[in-house]
């Protein structure tokens, strides 16, 4: 059975969504406080979080922030009540991989879940969809969602794999923050590159050897990223 953290004040809230991924054979594990959440997502893996941003404790934003910095890749689903577009920002820009605005429909939240664990599956491949991409020193199967960097497997949350694919699906062109926004994450924020930017920097902390002198993801000035020209 797969285990789902659920990390969430709201007890109401929180048995309602129990008590629906329960129905659909997901063992869901409740925290009701960032702290015991926080410590719970680094001692156990799991195939899901579903966590609050507002939170006692620890907020959401910080557990966000230090799962990603010590590589838990666990896809995170960043709920809120809030809905200011620069708090759903933040959420994306310290490595969310989704995010739902309080109050949210339960069959909305599965849909979510369910598209989130079939993209870290590999999923059914969709007809867009590239075959294996192969250059010296990295590998993509597109089928598993594996990557392989000089031959040693790298862990990659979904977004941070949905941005390297993208990439390398188009060697040699340059995409701008914003296009890059709204092809990977579907989303239209102008003017809010910065979680663009922090996810290019986790990506290139994974995959490439020297920070100095990226081999696959290169920067082109004063407008975007590209991957490099096999």
């Amino acid at each position: 059975m797969r285990h789902i953290l659920l990390i969430e004040d709201d007890r109401d809230i929180s048995n309602l969504v129990r008590i629906h991924l329960t129905d659909l054979q997901y063992e869901v594990e409740q925290c009701f406080d960032g702290t015991h959440g926080l410590m719970r997502a680094l001692e156990k893996q799991h195939c899901l979080i579903v966590l609050d941003l507002m939170l006692p404790g620890v907020d959401g934003l910080a557990i966000c922030q230090r799962l990603r910095a010590a590589n838990v890749g666990t896809p995170i689903l960043m709920l809120t009540s809030k809905a200011e577009e620069i708090d759903k920002v933040l959420g994306l820009e310290t490595g969310a991989d989704d995010y739902m605005t309080k109050p949210f429909s339960v069959r909305e939240l599965i849909a979510r879940v369910k598209a989130l664990l079939r993209r870290m599956d590999g999923g059914p491949a969709p007809s867009t969809q590239p075959g294996d991409i192969q250059i010296p020193g990295l590998r993509i199967n597109t089928s598993k969602r594996l990557v392989e960097v000089h031959g040693q497997r790298v862990d990659l949350t979904p977004k941070e794999y949905d941005l390297l694919l993208h990439l390398a699906s188009h060697p040699g062109i340059t995409f701008t923050r914003d296009e890059l926004l709204s092809k990977v994450w579907g989303y239209e924020f102008n003017g809010y590159e910065h979680t663009v930017n922090s996810h290019i920097n986790r990506l290139r902390n994974k995959v490439e050897r020297d920070l100095t002198k990226p081999e696959f993801i290169l920067t082109t000035w004063g407008v975007g990223y590209r991957f490099i020209d096999a």
